[in-house]
């Protein structure tokens, strides 16, 4: 049987020789948590190989995602689908073994981490998560919901600000089943972290109301087990084990030193590493006796056996409460879910209520929560201004076991992190909410949920200079080009309650991605619609009005609070003579998915008489209204005044749009 000492000299082995055979990467940190990794992942972590997703598995984040060969190792060692083909592709294109660690790309991966911190942050959300969903669906002699969330990190993940957050909220959530591993091996890319990183990391955790476990052997297996099994002992903790390692453990000449972080050990170095491991095998070499201790196919499929069979009693003893959770952590929507929605958009369709589209989202959420106990989220300390509480909102630290409201504090950017993790977890649909003006603390995180992808919804209000008299700090203008920019995210700005509605609708049956949701402070008037037209909306861009010939000369496309100044120009512009065709596109994603011919049915392409409006940047529009058109938006900072009086020092008035339609016509 090998020494634990050689389980962990395989992670280091293969972890220097792939970075070795890419010319890129980071050894050191793989070669400093080898120790803990092995007695971790060997003694603890409850995870099938065969099966990545058997719902009641531990669930491991690298939070430090730039050793992402650690991870790579041990998901090779024992068992996944990650041949050593793969590792030895490291960081090469179409490889399951990205630069950092990608949850849709690599079987057994749970979240794409990288920006320091966010790991971290989406560790808490999967906590969280397993919280909650225990309160909601386990009974006595039934605790099918029962799993611990482990996270490795590093000095920059605590130096990054998101950590505090994060890891205040997990504290006040009294989040026992999180255990996060230190890796304090003092040493970052520029050097010894003495001259910038001093605080008392011990003390703090402790501060948030953490167990704290200090000065750990990281290279101790007795050590660190003791450490992971005294995590468990408060279950109204998140635990905290502060681990002293080397960095690039096993290097003669580097270890310990900025050299070992981030390139490569070179060829030299590697063997002296080896000759000091005592490790003779060749690159990606990895003898039999290792890869048996390490396996963990056996004990996977065993630990899923059990709970499968505690399932299927739980199933017969809870039969309602087994299909809910089924149904729940599949990700599928209620039955009914479709045609509730849609008779709650044509009921307001018909009722034309005039309120803010922030006012709308609550009525949404009033309407479409009580179909939803997936539902889940809160507001940045914004509540009452982002209207995120509805009837039947219930605090997730009230210990209610239908909880589903956050009280995320002034957490932009944890927030928006831990609401990834909410939804990466499984069973949940999560929202997270504050000013459009402030998506700039989340940004990082929005592009997250983007990138790995999450489904998330992420509500922002007060969407423009219409907020008012909270001045230029508060009102957004390059946001909204700023979050469109974002690959694979979608953003909404309705025009009135009902596209507010259609949003949350289509934010929710999205799967593939997170949708950003953009709510006005001001009221919006309700804009008339057909069947047809109420249909198109979850296309993304409709036709709004035109002329009842179908004769027009020109298209006003427009977002929002502009949907109506567009529409006033419209009629103003037909008492003139000239016909105009209104164009709503609350999704310019959605509106680009769609086929060829029906955007061009949209936006006929021989009307070049375009002109494009919203209260934000307008270089955004100009892919849509060509060079022959015109864009009325705002390329500078606001300023401090009612709402009304800003639109028109703005120029964002019916006669700029008429005057920007005729000099077009």
């Amino acid at each position: 049987m090998p020494s634990r000492q050689e389980l962990a000299n395989a992670i280091r082995a293969l972890s220097m020789d792939a970075v070795e055979a890419a010319k890129s990467g980071h050894p050191g940190m793989p070669m400093g948590m080898a120790d803990i990794a092995e007695v971790l992942w060997n003694d603890f972590l409850s995870h099938n190989p065969k099966n990545p997703k058997w719902f009641n598995r531990d669930r491991f984040v690298l939070s430090n995602g730039h050793g992402s060969m650690l991870l790579y190792s041990l998901l090779h060692l024992t068992g996944y689908d990650l041949p050593i083909d793969q590792l030895r592709q490291f960081r090469q294109l179409h490889s399951k073994t990205a630069g950092h660690p990608e949850a849709s790309e690599t079987p057994g991966v749970e979240t794409t981490t990288g920006p320091l911190g966010q790991g971290l942050a989406n560790a808490v959300g999967f906590a969280l998560a397993e919280k909650v969903l225990a309160a909601r669906f386990n009974r006595p002699d039934y605790s099918i919901v029962d799993h611990y969330t482990y996270v490795f990190l590093g000095d920059g993940c605590l130096m990054e600000g998101i950590s505090h957050e994060a890891c205040s909220l997990a504290g006040t959530l009294k989040l026992g089943k999180l255990v996060a591993l230190y890796d304090d091996n003092n040493i970052s890319i520029d050097g010894k972290v003495g001259g910038w990183f001093t605080d008392d990391t011990a003390k703090r955790f402790e501060a948030y109301g953490w167990e704290v476990i200090r000065d750990v052997d990281g290279h101790n297996p007795e050590a660190i087990k003791a450490a992971i099994v005294s995590a468990a002992l408060d279950p109204d903790k998140p635990t905290l084990i502060c681990c002293k390692t080397i960095i690039g453990f096993g290097a003669p000449n580097k270890q310990n030193t900025e050299g070992a972080h981030g390139a490569p050990l070179g060829k030299d170095e590697i063997a002296l590493t080896r000759e000091k491991l005592g490790w003779p095998h060749a690159p990606f070499v990895v003898p039999d006796e290792i890869y048996h201790a390490w396996n963990a196919e056996a004990k996977g499929a065993e630990a899923e056996t059990r709970w499968n069979a505690l399932f299927a009693k739980y199933r017969n003893v809870h039969p309602d409460l087994a299909a809910e959770f089924e149904r729940r952590v599949n990700g599928i929507l209620p039955a009914d879910w479709a045609a509730h929605a849609d008779a709650y958009i044509r009921k307001l369709q018909a009722e034309g209520p005039t309120v803010a589209s922030r006012k709308a989202s609550q009525m949404a959420l009033e309407a479409y929560g009580p179909k939803l106990p997936e539902l889940i989220g809160g507001s940045a300390d914004l509540a009452h201004s982002n209207l995120t509480l509805w009837k039947g909102s219930k605090d997730v630290n009230s210990g209610d076991a239908s909880a589903n409201y956050i009280y995320f504090g002034v957490r932009e950017f944890g927030m928006t992190a831990v609401a990834n993790g909410l939804a990466l977890h499984g069973g949940f649909v999560p929202y997270d909410a504050t000013f459009l003006v402030f998506s700039d603390y989340a940004r990082n995180a929005v592009r997250m949920s983007a990138l790995i992808p999450a489904h998330s919804i992420h509500v922002y209000t007060h969407d423009s200079i219409g907020l008012g008299e909270d001045g230029p700090t508060h009102q957004p203008i390059e946001h909204l080009a700023s979050l469109r920019y974002i690959p694979n995210n979608r953003v909404w700005r309705p025009c009135d309650a009902v596209e507010s509605a259609v949003s949350w609708k289509a934010a929710i049956e999205r799967r593939s991605g997170p949708s950003c949701l953009v709510f006005s402070r001001q009221n919006l008037v309700h804009q008339h619609r057909s069947d047809e037209q109420l249909a198109q909306i979850e296309r993304g861009g409709y036709v709004l009005s035109e002329p009842a010939d179908g004769q027009f000369k020109a298209i006003l496309v427009a977002t929002g609070s502009e949907v109506e100044l567009a529409m006033q120009a419209m009629r103003t512009l037909e008492q003139r003579g000239i016909g105009v065709r209104v164009v709503s596109m609350p999704c310019t994603e959605a509106f680009d998915d769609q086929p060829l011919e029906y955007r061009e049915s949209v936006l006929p392409s021989w009307c070049r008489a375009r002109v494009a409006v919203e209260a934000a940047h307008p270089d955004f529009w100009r892919k849509y209204v060509g060079l022959d058109g015109e864009v009325i938006g705002i390329a500078t900072f606001g300023a401090s005044a009612p709402a009304d009086k800003l639109f028109a020092h703005f120029g964002f008035t019916v006669e700029r749009l008429v005057d920007a339609v005729k000099a077009r016509v």
